[in-house]
């Protein structure tokens, strides 16, 4: 059951990293939505190693395929199943970690649930598996902008220690792809890059934030008590891989201060709609979205594989000395901006549908 996701939109992933494919499969979206693969294809480029010298050189093209559920670019109603073969695996990089428990990784949990693992890659604890959810993301984007005028725009907030100053109300898509670290500002970029490159040279990793702002939802969307819409944002990012962290509107900082500084003020905006002058509550009040812009930052730790000598065990126990190959990110920031934006909006298509159901 953990590799499926949603109620009314519903996902399943299925796949390893270096199995022969990974994919999805979207079940419950409505009939007659257009779909663009061209769009499902930017959003895998986006996410797909090897773009750019500041991520893993694993050479996949990441060229999706529908098997099911559209007919003249429209989809049936029925379920949707989108297929990414696996092309440049090199299994033979990870024999040595056959018997060794890599720090920080699923090795050993998954070996202590399942009493195996694929060792390849990592096999469904890779970042690989998110292939699907980007695929589906996708299409649950074109969903939430053609029928709900749903715009969901993510970026890298902070990396290394550097960190953007990003207006979420301003922040535009070109921006954000004007740089291969996806941060929109020019400076903090250029200092993000250095720093990646320079840990890469180090065989070390750094993490960061991804920002990310979903403008356009009406209110009423989201569900009380267990169901909250920021509760179920924060399981949908924090599934992700490496994701440590999850913050909405003013989060932490907000701990910070004073009930009269923290309120949102309501205003009617001279269109007989209610409005908050400030957004401290990041577009969420009482689980249920309030109209204002959704956001949220995610923090992401540092890559766990690294090129350094590590001290680890095997799988009977015993000591042994770690020194990773293969090719990995130095740096998941750049890569993990799709996979938040996708999330948000499985997230978002899958409350639409669901306040359509009980209230319209």
């Amino acid at each position: 059951m953990g590799s499926v996701f949603g109620r009314l939109f519903q996902i399943a992933t299925f796949g390893e990293s270096h199995g022969t494919a990974v994919g999805v499969v979207v079940d419950g979206c409505p009939p007659g939505l257009e779909i663009n693969l061209d769009e499902i294809q930017f959003e895998l480029d986006r996410r797909r190693p090897g773009q750019s010298k500041l991520v893993s050189q694993r050479k996949e093209p990441d060229r999706v395929a529908v098997l099911s559920g559209l007919i003249d670019g429209r989809t049936l109603g029925t379920p949707i199943c989108l297929l990414v073969h696996n092309q440049d695996a090199r299994p033979g990089d990870y024999a040595q970690i056959q018997e060794l428990y890599r720090p920080s990784h699923a090795d050993y949990t998954y070996d202590a649930k399942y009493g195996l693992r694929a060792w390849q890659g990592g096999g469904r604890a890779s970042a690989r598996e998110t292939i699907g959810r980007v695929a589906a993301g996708s299409v649950a984007k074109q969903l939430l902008r053609n029928r709900y005028q749903v715009e969901i725009v993510g970026w890298v907030a902070e990396a290394g220690g550097v960190r953007a100053k990003v207006d979420p109300s301003k922040v535009t898509i070109a921006q954000v792809e004007a740089t291969p670290t996806r941060c929109p500002q020019p400076a903090a970029a250029r200092k993000i890059q250095e720093r990646i490159e320079e840990i890469r040279k180090e065989g070390d990793s750094i993490g960061g934030v991804v920002g990310c702002v979903a403008r356009g939802c009406p209110p009423g969307w989201g569900d009380p008590v267990f169901d909250k819409l920021e509760a179920d944002l924060a399981k949908a990012v924090l599934s992700l891989p490496a994701s440590k962290g999850f913050e909405i509107g003013s989060g932490f900082a907000g701990a910070r201060m004073t009930g009269s500084r923290h309120n949102d003020p309501f205003y009617n905006d001279g269109a007989d709609r209610i409005r908050t002058r400030t957004n401290y509550s990041g577009g969420i009040q009482g689980g249920i979205t309030n109209g204002e812009d959704i956001v949220i930052r995610v923090a992401f730790k540092p890559t766990s594989t690294i090129f350094k000598p590590q001290e680890t065990v095997d799988r009977q126990g015993n000591p042994a000395i770690l020194k990773a190959k293969g090719r990995h990110d130095p740096c998941v920031l750049p890569r993990a901006v799709p996979m938040v934006e996708a999330m948000v909006a499985l997230t978002l298509a899958d409350h639409a549908l669901r306040h359509q159901a009980q209230c319209d």
